[in-house]
């Protein structure tokens, strides 16, 4: 059951009108999806204001601009796991005409190259933006205005050499391979460079002191399109969302879209609200913590957010310049949805064999004096300390050899388990991630005479 009840959708529509209102936004678009798919969606004000209240709808294209850096950061991380790059490949390794040495694709995913924000020559002032030819050029000539790692600092610049780094390793524009890579796999038809000519939301700019918008221009931005080129409708950013949920193998396995969520630099100092992994914006609102990122260009600004653990994602799109933040737009839908309306739970259905050389290890067992409960799930070895958070993942291991589990998830992920036993065959202690787990609670003291 995928369908949001009818007060649910009430409030969602409140919250996306309120925004709309109070923002001044000639057109808006709302959605949310989960369970695979979108789930619901309004549209508020006017797509065109020279045919005034027909609002835009999911099949509406915005601009969804900086949105294309999780594409570009998928693309690139695709091509990691083929081994054609490394995260630690150099600039000057790829591109040789660089200039700019030891700056490595972790560093231009995560943000923390250093690298200025935007190509030189005031691009967004005089609204002329790189070739690919001039794109080196213009990176060879930006400066790097901060140490690896030592702050966040956003870089368009970077985005857009990712951009032909795909290009070049892969042998075809960065558009063709994003298409081919992940638009046409998820049948994400309306993701084009610049609009397709179909249904579209006029982007205007709302002058602070009067009501009338303007109509602003349509920008080609060349060799600066893999960091923000891209526009998109709310159905195909429903399946992006929900790609980025629960990920398929034929774009991305699961353990690097994994890797692509995890911290790599706080961009909010201050209060670690904001943190960008691979390519993605991390950002956390109480308990939780939202996946996605935002766009802006003229007369358009946008954004996509997914809480992954319940595969539920929100969608903001307006048709302005200056808009309400639209990440908080995005993920209001989906607290609302959460808290509201969440899914039922999945029904519980039960294993169907035991391996028969872990029926022994099961139980409490004890390390450094604290219990860890080791239980079998679909013929699985998990293990949960009782005193851990609801939410916290069990450990998960994976048989290697006899006695001996890796362990593939959760706590200690990585690490070994190794089971002694007596001569008999029975468990006598447990060695995990090389501690030492025994039947009683016992003291250092005791450990040692284990």
């Amino acid at each position: 059951m995928t369908e949001i009840s009818a007060p649910t959708q009430v409030a969602l529509s409140r919250i996306v009108a309120e925004r709309q209102s109070k923002g001044r936004v000639p057109g808006a678009v709302g959605a949310v999806a989960r369970a695979g798919k979108l789930a619901w969606s309004t549209g508020v004000g006017s797509a065109d204001l020279d045919r005034p209240g027909v609002p835009p709808n999911a099949d509406s294209q915005f601009l969804i601009a900086s949105q294309s850096k999780t594409l570009t950061a998928v693309a690139t991380m695709a091509l990691r796991d083929e081994g054609k790059l490394s995260l630690d490949d150099t600039v000057e390794s790829l591109l040789p005409d660089s200039k700019h040495g030891g700056i490595t694709v972790r560093q231009l995913l995560s943000h923390a190259s250093g690298m200025q924000r935007e190509p030189v020559g005031d691009v967004w002032d005089l609204m002329k933006f790189p070739s690919r030819e001039e794109l080196l050029t213009s990176w060879n000539a930006a400066e790097r205005i901060g140490k690896p790692h030592h702050r966040f600092h956003y870089s368009n610049l970077a985005f857009s050499l990712l951009g032909e780094i795909i290009a070049r390793i892969d042998g075809r524009s960065w558009y063709e391979s994003i298409k081919a890579r992940i638009l046409d796999p998820l049948e994400m038809r309306r993701t084009t460079v610049g609009m397709d000519g179909g249904p579209a939301q006029v982007g205007y700019y709302v002058p602070p002191w009067t009501d009338v918008p303007v109509r602003e221009p349509l920008l080609d931005i060349g060799a600066m399109d893999a960091c923000g080129g891209l526009a998109s409708t709310a159905e195909d950013l429903a399946k992006w969302a929900m790609f980025v949920a629960n990920p398929v193998d034929e774009v991305l396995s699961k353990d690097t879209l994994d890797e692509m969520c995890q911290v790599r630099i706080m961009a909010d100092v201050d209060r670690w609200q904001l943190a960008f992994g691979l390519g993605f914006m991390l950002l956390r609102r109480g308990d939780r913590v939202f996946v996605g990122h935002d766009g802006g260009m003229p007369g358009h600004i946008t954004s996509t957010f997914v809480d992954r653990s319940s595969g539920t994602a929100g969608i903001a799109l307006f048709g302005a310049t200056s808009s309400p933040p639209p990440g908080m737009m995005a993920t209001d839908l989906i607290i609302k949805v959460l808290e509201d309306d969440p899914l039922p739970p999945e029904a519980w259905v039960p294993g169907t064999e035991i391996p028969a050389e872990l029926a022994g290890v099961l139980g409490t067992w004890f390390s450094e004096g604290s219990p860890f409960v080791f239980t079998i799930r679909k013929g699985v070895l998990e293990a949960k300390s009782p005193a851990a958070p609801e939410h916290q993942s069990p450990a998960v291991f994976e048989r290697v050899s006899e006695d001996v589990y890796r362990t593939v998830a959760g706590r200690e992920t990585g690490e070994l388990l190794r089971i002694t036993r007596d001569p008999a065959g029975h468990p006598t202690k447990l060695h995990w991630a090389t501690y030492l787990c025994t039947r009683e609670p016992l003291s250092f003291a005791e450990l040692g005479q284990a």
